[in-house]
């Protein structure tokens, strides 16, 4: 699957550049009128999201990348790792603490999460856009006269701290979108 992508490089291709992987996100193909036409393409690091440019002649080739992208579940972690099950055949993968970043506090067991391999290996989760997690730590609200609403900082079962209305308690199951680490609704 490590064939030469030559002239036409397309948004989304998953391409080998500097032995790392990287999507192309963007793709212009110049031709100046004279001298030889060029394409200037965007790249995204599929590991850690770094975004670069780079101009290619009508002639140049980058090798396709080994990526494909599978269902799994989340089984367990250790000081280093973290470790997910395929769903269709039980093979085991794990993936680094470092390379999850900050996703790493939106991962629950019992939970299908979509991750990328690259050469037998997996270089990205992504969590649900939504999930549900449980309040273990907050601060009681002592209802004031003339304040009613406004924010408090919340720490929840998986470690994340976040912001939560001022009537959310300790015990409460609360609505997180992940992209954007906030709040969304409480959960009865």
């Amino acid at each position: 699957m490590s064939e030469n992508y030559t002239a036409k490089f397309k948004q989304g291709t998953k391409i080998v550049f500097n032995n790392e992987p990287y999507i192309i996100t963007s793709s212009t193909f110049v031709n100046p009128g004279k001298g030889q036409a060029f394409v200037r393409i965007k790249l995204k690091q599929l590991y850690n999201g770094k975004k670069i440019e780079k101009t290619c002649k009508s002639t140049d080739s980058l090798p396709i990348a080994n990526i494909k992208n599978i269902s799994v579940y989340y089984l367990y972690k250790n000081h280093k790792s973290l470790f997910f099950m395929e769903k269709t055949n039980f093979e085991e993968y794990s993936i680094e603490k470092k390379l999850l970043k900050e996703n790493e506090k939106w991962i629950i067991p019992e939970v299908e999460y979509q991750a990328t391999i690259w050469n037998e290996k997996m270089i990205t989760v992504i969590p649900n856009n939504f999930i549900d997690l449980y309040v273990v730590q907050t601060n009681p609200y002592y209802k004031k006269k003339s304040i009613t609403s406004g924010n408090k900082l919340a720490k929840l079962n998986t470690g994340a701290t976040i912001k939560v209305p001022l009537f959310i308690k300790t015990g409460d199951k609360i609505k997180i979108d992940t992209r954007s680490s906030q709040y969304i609704s409480r959960i009865k």
